[in-house]
């Protein structure tokens, strides 16, 4: 098969390895990929959102399967129009993409359906809002509607952070055009967990879980940023949040997203907070995580293909997905400035330490080449990710692996994973 992978950063890079293990593939392209990309696919000068040149090629090519990773096409609508013109791929098409696209819609879902979430209001109006946070209690989450590359949520503490919040994302404009409509949510307290699941419209399955850390500095300070470290499998997901999950999230979502006519095909992100009451959703995305699919996807036993290809066929209740009895942790090696402003083009090396090693993977978010270099070409730059038999040796790995790399204004966090020792 001849596979198309459209996106360029570290979870196009986990993509792509988990394909080229299939002995399916016979060729991977990657639009527009990324210097480590190119270790496993053919990188295309193809951007994300070019869609009229994404289709001609996978026509020029004869692509078999086309899988689109990133949140921007698949809001955009690129799975309609690979569609329309007789083209395989895998992800939700637009209408069911906007689970993803506008929190008003997916939190109007889960109100509709019942399914556990924070309360909340929307507004379009900024004085409306204003109003609205001058009586709210505190602390209390500000989110822009639409695509905000993860940054678009403020938790704001105080009446004062909240009128300034509103100013950011309603007036000024911060997200762009995310911050036309607002969301003014309740403040959940417990620990977050990322559950990855595949979708085939009616039959969900569900990935392993994993934790992300979102804030730019060591003990969840700073700016919210894309995320910066991750790990897999998450000791808080148990047995029993795991049942009231089946029960009352999982299988509920992909059924009103039917009643909606907007049926899912693809991979549905579950983002939730484990509360006292019970875990509650915060978020869905679209698409696999990034950096989650970093962590889940080298414990993936399945031939990817196989998975893809039961989600757009519908046959997804036929497949025993299962996952590697082992752990996973991945450092991200930012920019620093990040996620604010921060300078590229830094010579990236140590990367052949890598080489060989079947426990060790080094995920390429934001590099490119220079002449014979790699550069960094980001504020997220590297994953650098090790399995281990358990989590903390696993995070022992990764972090004994940042230090192979250097790069100059190379940043990361000290502390990815550090709720593991307290679990054990």
């Amino acid at each position: 098969m001849k596979i198309l992978v459209v996106g360029g950063g570290g979870r196009e890079h986990a993509i792509c390895y988990a394909c080229a293990k299939s002995a399916k593939a016979d060729k991977i392209y990657c639009a527009p990929g990324n210097a480590g990309i190119s270790e496993f696919a053919e990188c295309v000068n193809i951007g994300a959102m070019e869609f009229d040149k994404l289709v001609a090629f996978a026509k020029e090519k004869e692509i078999d399967l086309t899988i689109v990773g990133m949140d921007d096409p698949l809001v955009g609508g690129l799975v309609d129009r690979f569609e329309e013109a007789g083209l395989r791929v895998f992800g939700p098409r637009a209408n069911a993409a906007i689970i993803e696209g506008s929190k008003a819609f997916s939190k109007e879902l889960m109100k509709k359906y019942n399914i556990p979430t924070a309360a909340y209001e929307t507004f379009t109006d900024a004085e409306a809002a204003m109003d609205y946070l001058k009586t709210s209690k505190y602390p209390i989450v500000l989110k822009a509607d639409g695509l905000a590359l993860g940054k678009g949520v403020l938790i704001c503490n105080t009446v004062e952070e909240a009128m300034e919040g509103v100013k950011t994302i309603m007036l000024d404009k911060k997200f762009g055009d995310s911050g036309n409509k607002m969301v003014v949510e309740e403040f959940l307290t417990g620990r977050e967990i990322s559950v990855l699941s595949f979708v085939d419209g009616k039959t969900i399955k569900i990935m392993s879980s994993a934790q992300d850390h979102k804030r730019a500095g060591d003990g969840d300070t700073g700016l919210n940023t894309g995320g910066m470290g991750n790990f897999s499998p998450s000791p808080f997901y148990t047995a029993e949040v795991d049942d009231f999950c089946k029960k009352y999230i999982y299988q509920a979502t992909v059924d009103a997203m039917k009643a909606e006519g907007r049926e899912f095909k693809g991979v549905i992100f579950f983002g939730l907070m484990l509360t006292e009451d019970g875990p509650r959703v915060l978020e869905y995305n679209a698409r696999f995580g990034d950096p989650e699919a970093q962590v889940v996807l080298p414990r993936l036993k399945n031939d990817i293909i196989d998975v893809f290809n039961a989600c757009i066929d519908g046959t997804l209740d036929s497949v025993d997905l299962q996952f590697e009895d082992n752990a996973c942790v991945c450092v991200i090696l930012a920019s620093d400035g990040y996620p604010v402003s921060y300078e590229k083009g830094k010579i990236i090396s140590g990367l052949e330490n890598f080489k060989g090693k079947d426990d060790y993977f080094c995920f390429h978010s934001g590099t490119k080449f220079d002449g014979d270099n790699i550069v960094t070409n980001g504020g997220r730059v590297l994953g650098i990710t090790a399995v281990g038999s358990t989590l903390k040796e696993a995070r022992a790995k990764a972090y004994e692996a940042t230090e192979w790399v250097q790069f100059d204004n190379k940043y990361m966090r000290h502390d990815i994973g550090r709720s593991i020792d307290e679990a054990e």
